[in-house]
């Protein structure tokens, strides 16, 4: 999930784009943004076309005439909720460089360099992503490579061997840093069974039973017209744009029907409080992650939650961060967010302090978020957070390659223009009355789950204060059973 993971951003100024698209066999729909802005600080999303080419890809075409660079990213409705080897869709993504349309992985990244252009594969929770940025006038080099990596990969035997020596000692490093985990490990103790609990990382025993085979099933399965989108954001005129990417990509058609789980079920109700304990003999600090499930990113209420979190964890002059590390001294930061999917997510609090202070960080991390409930928040407090997150958000939504990624978001988790075009007069209207509501439906205060990574000798009695304890040795293969 790129959002969260990679913050959408836009520019200010409104841009304009050429009207319908007309070549044979192609659908179009315009999306207009407002012609004028009338609030100070309020900004829309920059007009975009939608086209269907002949096969019926879509494509997203935003011009954007400032600097000479084109950004181009497919995103295929197909991550880790999809694997059926745990790390098969995140493989997928990343073997697609290993040469496509005849050309070696060599001579694919010997070619881009030379311009300067960058192709970045990868894959997350729900999606996979292919990515390109480069000059304008290198568009006739770059688009036949970009085609052939989305549709013809090559899936090299000997290169993709390495791949999977890399990612198998990757992960073992990983695991170094409880930090750059622990969000597996909390998704597994959250969601079960349930794909959402899937890493996209896949871990060191899976990984290693990947074949050449499953990644070619993987990508005829889930990589067709049907199934992604691409978006073009930057300088170009659209109706040429149009023209290449039907005679890069409108021969290509759909081989067999998309198999998609149903996300909406069983999904997992928290019934008890459940602490995960992952033993990491060497460590001298605790990570620990404090949450429950969340929201979906097309939830009505994601952006006076956004202003409720930001007070609670989501600057540095949180609540959370002013108690445990400016008033107490027990971390460098905590923080808290939703991490939301297309049909849910989780909520989470999180930092890391000496193993020695593990219970009175918890204790205190605790009594923290139950302000929300016991005082609520004050009318001072609310206009401040409104007023920063106002401020951060148009600078997260600025370059070509955020304003593409928002597209591919907006693809695969079901928001639409409206996200951006509201979001600031949701924010001016956001009432204390509205924030004890939002506090009280979405922000879980009961049976709380518990992930803490750490020396298990001097913390296993503490987790056990906070309920079902089961641990695991952070050396294991996986996150948590």
């Amino acid at each position: 999930m790129r959002l969260i993971k990679q913050s959408i951003k836009l520019s200010l100024s409104a841009l304009a784009i050429a009207s319908a698209l007309s070549l044979t066999g192609c659908a179009v729909t315009v999306k207009n943004a407002p012609e004028t802005v009338v609030e100070t600080g309020s900004f829309s999303l920059p007009q975009y076309q939608t086209v269907s080419l002949s096969n019926g890809l879509k494509v997203n075409l935003m011009v954007q005439k400032e600097v000479p660079l084109i950004t181009l990213s497919a995103v295929v409705r197909a991550g880790a909720v999809n694997d059926t080897t745990s790390g098969l869709a995140s493989i997928t993504a990343q073997s697609l460089m290993l040469g496509a349309g005849g050309q070696s992985k060599a001579k694919i990244e010997q070619t881009l360099d030379f311009m300067g252009a960058s192709l970045n594969t990868a894959a997350d929770q729900e999606g996979s992503y292919i990515d390109a940025s480069f000059m304008t006038k290198d568009i006739d080099k770059v688009l036949p490579i970009f085609s052939h990596v989305v549709m013809v990969p090559d899936f090299d035997s000997t290169e993709f061997a390495k791949l999977q020596q890399r990612e198998i000692v990757g992960l073992s490093q990983q695991k170094e840093s409880p930090r750059a985990v622990i969000g597996r490990y909390f998704n597994k103790l959250v969601f079960g069974d349930h794909p959402y609990a899937n890493p996209s990382s896949g871990n060191s025993e899976s990984i290693a039973t990947l074949t050449i085979e499953q990644l070619r099933a993987f990508h005829k399965g889930y990589y067709q017209p049907s199934n992604m989108t691409i978006s073009v954001v930057g300088d170009f005129d659209p109706q040429q744009m149009q023209a290449k990417l039907e005679q890069a990509f409108g021969y290509w058609q759909n081989t067999e029907e998309v198999v998609q789980a149903n996300l909406s079920q069983g999904l997992p109700e928290m019934s008890q409080s459940k602490v995960l304990l992952v033993d990491k003999s060497d460590a001298i600090e605790t990570t620990f992650v404090i949450g429950g499930m969340g929201i979906s990113y097309d939830n009505p209420d994601y952006v006076g939650l956004t202003v409720v979190n930001t007070i609670l964890g989501g600057r540095f002059t949180s609540w959370l961060n002013d108690e445990l590390r400016v008033n107490a001294g027990l971390t460098y930061g905590a923080r808290s967010g939703f991490v939301p999917y297309s049909k849910a997510g989780v909520f989470q609090i999180s930092t890391f302090t000496k193993a020695e202070t593990t219970k009175e960080a918890i204790d205190l991390a605790l009594k923290t978020y139950a302000r929300l409930w016991q005082t609520g928040i004050d009318q001072a407090t609310l206009d401040s957070a409104k007023a920063y997150v106002k401020g951060q958000f148009p600078p997260k939504f600025e370059t070509a390659s955020q304003l593409a990624g928002l597209m591919s978001d907006m693809y695969l988790y079901g928001f639409d223009d409206n996200f951006i075009n509201q979001f600031q007069a949701k924010v001016d209207g956001l009432t204390l009355e509205e924030t004890q509501r939002l506090v009280k439906q979405y922000f879980p205060q009961q049976h709380l789950q518990y992930v803490l990574i750490g020396n298990a000798s001097k913390i296993a009695d503490i987790a056990k204060q906070y309920g079902e304890v089961t641990q695991v040795d952070i050396k294991d293969s996986g996150f948590g059973q």
